[in-house]
């Protein structure tokens, strides 16, 4: 007999492990918008599944947690009842020997902290503040709300011009967002708990490669009668191109005052071309100016002695500001103005002029975890860097550039040096930077949800660099706003609900300049926010509406299937120019991923909501 056996997985533990692995993807895929109670019993039932029994306050602490809130859900609790549930979170978190029993309780108060007021009305009221609204998860994830599963539904039937046409009904920028939208929408698919999330950008891709030009208006349509009324829009970049669009096809008059020589902003100078070719992004733009009544000032600024902010508002009966974040932010070390060091911003800027440096030979250090990082260290290697190092202090989990950019950026011969702190620039008695010396960090504790690190006891490291990079994000150049309501901490601007600024009757704002650098979705989708309430402000209620029929869906078995991924050019091939990377889907792919589509806007809560918004 052996004193030790190999013991081969079971039957009863590969099922255990497969239903955990289908519990993970059921997490994954928990649309928005459910009962926060509901939840947080769950969780509870899940908890308690794993407790050992050995302490009290786990093995009976989490099923009186768990009955208590069971109370409120069925109404047969008050508001004594959330004060217990309170009081026994409390105390569990504080007494359970181990992570199964303090965690639990650490979720029932974060949810007590988070989702106060639904607790309260359900021991009110018997029901959530929500009322169990339960949204299409696409839908409700895109900052502009596009009808997702109607253009897919269009896209698989072939109807590409008007699959372009519905996406535009809350999207100016289809071909924009196909190439650069950070794709929200994708996070909760009910896709997940089957497979994997579509892959809705590449579709839209499809589609917009596919449809031809697509005008603004079909025969016979055109914008609203006119009002008279005139807006003028301080930056021609996502934000104040969509509320321009949307404002013409209301019969507004529009102006829009754009600082630099070309409208686009950061999807101009701050996305390189290979991710979002300059011809694309002009025709683009070009279309959505034929909305209406809009107007083009570029190399204006809007603020200071040569244009106030105020005169602009007596001219105009309305202003939108969405000037964007486009200033640089400093590492603050020594030798930081070196010759050879450079912003993030500086250097997208010049590409997008068409102004490419030379960096042939060049040691490149660029700093920063963002997808503007990765832009510069892709552009740099495109500009003949012999070398291209991305230094990070914190790890690569934690980099906020999406995962196909580091991939990319990686492919292309980068190299990623993670939990390293500039300490300051190594400069050559010519005043050139020779280095960046860096400090070895150690990741600490978790603060705001995420790992901050600290210095390690490791001698400071020597990158050798004739360029460096700074990418640790941007600001917003305010400073000639005048009276413009300001968050001191963040230095972006105040706004209401409405987004009208506070004590500035008329002046409204969003974007990047609102939210601080955020996605260019979250920017149209504060332009359409804009328009709206523009035009409401105005003492007007234009619908927003694109006659497009929607296929109904057809019922199948929607077996298990493998989510369609974008193919690329050649590293090789694509590392020498500035040409789009990425490859449209063939007819063949584009077919199996739109059938994976569950169509949630039929079926489901769908159903009885209509599933869409026809027009806003």
């Amino acid at each position: 007999m052996s004193r030790l056996v190999v013991r081969p997985e079971t039957e009863i533990q590969a099922t255990a492990n497969s239903l955990h692995f289908d519990l993970e993807r059921r997490v994954t895929g928990a649309p928005p918008g459910l009962c926060p109670l509901d939840l947080a019993s769950s969780y509870l039932k899940v908890y308690s599944s794993q407790t050992c029994g050995k302490c009290v306050p786990c093995r009976v602490g989490l099923k009186q947690l768990e009955k208590l809130i069971d109370d409120l859900i069925e109404g047969r609790g008050d508001m004594k009842t959330v004060d217990l549930i309170e009081r026994t979170a409390e105390t569990i978190y504080a007494s359970a020997d181990c992570a199964i029993g303090y965690e639990a309780a650490n979720m029932v108060l974060k949810g007590l902290k988070g989702f106060r007021e639904d607790y309260i009305a359900h021991a009110t009221k018997g029901h959530c503040v929500a009322e169990g609204f339960q949204a299409v998860p696409c839908v409700h994830l895109c900052p502009a709300h596009v009808d997702v599963p109607g253009y897919i539904a269009l896209i698989n039937a072939g109807r590409y011009a008007d699959a372009v046409r519905l996406i535009r009904k809350d999207n100016p920028f289809p071909s924009v967002c196909a190439m650069v939208c950070e794709h929200p929408c994708e996070n909760k698919c009910r896709r997940n708990l089957i497979d994997d999330a579509l892959n809705i950008r590449g579709l839209k891709l499809y589609a917009v490669k596919n449809s031809g030009h697509v005008p603004v208006y079909r025969e016979g349509e055109h914008a609203a009668e006119a009002t008279g009324k005139k807006i003028a829009i301080v930056g021609g970049g996502p934000s104040g191109i969509s509320a321009a669009y949307y404002l013409g096809m209301m019969g507004h008059s529009v102006e829009i005052f754009e600082q630099r020589k070309k409208l686009g902003g950061m999807l101009r100078y701050g996305i390189p071309a290979y991710r979002l070719p300059r011809e694309i992004l002009d025709e683009e733009i070009n279309t959505l100016l034929t909305s209406g009544d809009i107007k083009v000032h570029t190399e204006v600024s809007i603020g200071g002695d040569s244009y106030p902010l105020s005169k602009l508002r007596s001219e105009f009966d309305a202003v939108y500001i969405a000037i964007g974040a486009h200033t640089d932010k400093s590492l603050k070390i020594p030798g930081e103005d070196a010759e050879g060091v450079m912003s993030a911003v500086s250097l997208l800027r010049r590409i997008g002029d068409d102004n490419y440096p030379d960096f042939k030979g060049k040691k490149v250090v660029v700093v920063g975890g963002g997808n503007v990082a990765m832009d510069c260290a892709r552009s740099s290697v495109r500009l003949g860097a012999e070398r291209v190092i991305i230094a990070y202090r914190r790890r690569l989990e934690e980099m906020t550039a999406l995962d196909e950019e580091i991939r990319a950026a990686e492919a292309e011969g980068c190299e990623l040096f993670e939990l390293v702190a500039p300490l300051k620039v190594e400069v050559g008695d010519d005043g050139k930077a020779k280095a960046l010396w860096v400090q070895n960090q150690m990741i600490s504790f978790i603060k705001d949800g995420r790992p901050t690190p600290k210095a390690a006891s490791h001698e400071p490291v020597r990158l050798e660099a004739d360029i460096i990079i700074v990418a640790i994000g941007q600001g917003i150049e305010s400073y000639n706003l005048e009276n413009v309501s300001m968050n001191p901490r963040r230095g972006t601007i105040n706004i209401l609900d409405s987004e009208q600024i506070p004590d500035m009757d008329g002046v409204f704002s969003g974007g990047d300049c609102v939210t601080g650098p955020a996605t260019v979705i979250s920017a149209i989708g504060a332009g359409k926010i804009a328009a709206a309430n523009i035009d409401e402000y105005l003492g007007f209620n234009h619908p927003i509406h694109i006659p497009v029929d929607i296929p109904a869906p057809v019922p199948h078995n929607r077996p298990a299937c493998g989510r369609v991924k974008l193919r690329e050019r050649s590293v090789d091939e694509r590392i020498k120019d500035f040409s789009l990377v990425e490859e449209s889907m063939t007819a063949e792919e584009m077919i199996q991923e739109t059938e994976r589509c569950l169509r949630c806007d039929k079926f489901g809560f769908g159903t009885f909501r209509g599933g869409r918004e026809n027009k806003w």
